[in-house]
């Protein structure tokens, strides 16, 4: 399939362009800009005047749910839900059932994820056996099967010998490990930022030390281990100033934000609502400002949606018996573009953030817009508006954001030049 895109204002945030161009795609690759290559004949137009043409984005943390949990999700429900986000690429956590700890299960998700072809899919492994946090997994079986990155999650290491050993045997075959970085003693039982809000609702609270603390841990072992680390989830001000300092004494660390952390506070919570229940916890706007702030210096070079869709019964209980988490990677995009209305971020930073930024982080072949590269891209009317809610595609409807009027709409996602959606 060829295709000829028309008049697109093509943003490129890893080359730096920025104007109006023809796109023209061929074998699933960019051929070439603005004229034709020779005997180029189209088998498609589209007529992208008045659309911005972007890498695809690229999520570093889209729960899809299977095998275990169908139902919450499967990977064909949310990888449409991504590509309806614009994303291309995404990688899955390890938090499975079984986990993935295995080849087999690496197989499986690869295979089911080609078979829907919403989006390109990058398995993330368990760093230990079953998450367990004693015994470590396969690595390099993993790494050969398809998994780009390693990580335990929130699951507690049994000691720091063990975690140590871990990131020695991946700095060993150059493996990157991601951190999820919360002491698992000091955030028990804990069900929202431990501050006003949660005193005034009679919540368990989880300190910010819970995160500063298991990071301070983290990042001495990371200059000891030499090992590629990207710190996944940040949530507090705090935390966005320890990487800053880490990274600026040479350190191989980048960092990652939820979406919604970069909008949400705490007191959100006070109408109780479990759809405000995640973990790690939304925190003060204080520690909000503080982490748009570390996204617009580049501290944290990353905005993920740490989508993770849940059955409607899964939020249904009391609050604090309520599973966490939100359904949020089909409004990446427009809940990401508020940033900009609101002057924080300019638009070509904003798309860094969300496509150049995680492809570099995790060193996949994704994000960016070359001659050669892979047509993996988005073509969005920024002056559009999205009704959330309005369609949905995944199978966890559990969004805070579901009614909201945002800015930007989606028109194409396309992964190797194929429309893999059209809104």
């Amino acid at each position: 399939m060829r295709t000829r895109i028309l008049g697109a204002r093509v943003i490129d945030p890893t080359s730096g362009q920025d104007q109006v161009r023809d796109l023209y795609l061929d074998s699933g690759k960019i051929a070439a800009f603005d004229q034709a290559p020779s005997g180029f004949v189209a088998d498609r137009d589209i007529d992208a005047r008045g659309l911005i043409a972007t890498p695809g984005l690229v999520d570093l943390a889209v729960a899809l749910r299977e095998p275990g949990y169908s139902r919450k999700g499967n990977i064909a429900s949310e990888t449409l839900a991504a590509a309806a986000g614009g994303v291309t690429s995404l990688c899955c956590p390890p938090l499975t059932k079984p986990v993935l700890d295995t080849p087999a299960v690496v197989e499986l998700i690869l295979d089911r994820a080609q078979e829907a072809g919403h989006t390109k899919v990058f398995p993330i492994g368990a760093l230990t056996k079953n998450l367990g946090g004693e015994q470590l997994a396969e690595l390099v079986a993993l790494r050969d099967a398809g998994c780009v990155a390693f990580s335990n999650e929130l699951a507690p290491f049994a000691n720091n010998r063990t975690l140590r050993r871990a990131l020695e045997y991946a700095a060993t075959f150059d493996l990157t490990v991601i951190f999820h970085a919360q002491d698992a003693d000091l955030a028990d039982g804990g069900l929202a930022h431990e501050g006003a809000t949660a005193s005034f609702l009679g919540l368990a609270g989880i300190p910010e030390t819970a995160e500063t603390v298991a990071l301070a841990r983290d990042l001495l072992l990371v200059e000891q281990s030499g090992v590629r680390a990207h710190f996944s989830q940040l949530t507090s001000a705090r935390g966005a100033e320890m990487i800053a300092a880490a990274q600026a004494r040479g350190l191989p660390v980048t960092a990652d934000v939820a979406m919604y952390q970069l909008i949400l506070t705490d007191e959100s919570l006070l109408g109780f609502s479990s759809l405000y229940h995640v973990q790690p916890p939304l925190r003060t706007a204080f520690d909000r400002d503080g982490l748009r702030d570390a996204v617009k210096s580049g501290v944290i070079g990353t905005i993920a949606s740490h989508h993770q869709p849940h059955e409607a019964d899964a939020k249904l209980a009391p609050f604090g018996a309520t599973e966490p988490g939100i359904s949020s990677v089909e409004l990446l995009l427009p809940l990401a573009l508020t940033l900009v209305q609101d002057g924080l971020l300019d638009l070509p930073t904003l798309l860094a953030r969300l496509s150049a930024g995680p492809a570099k982080a995790l060193r996949l072949p994704a994000g960016r817009l070359a001659v050669g590269a892979p047509a993996d891209l988005l073509l969005f009317d920024a002056e559009g508006q999205t009704l959330a809610g309005e369609t949905w595609y995944s199978k966890g409807g559990n969004s805070p954001f579901i009614g909201h009027c945002l800015p930007g709409r989606v028109r194409y996602t396309l992964v190797d030049g194929r429309i893999s959606f059209q809104g």
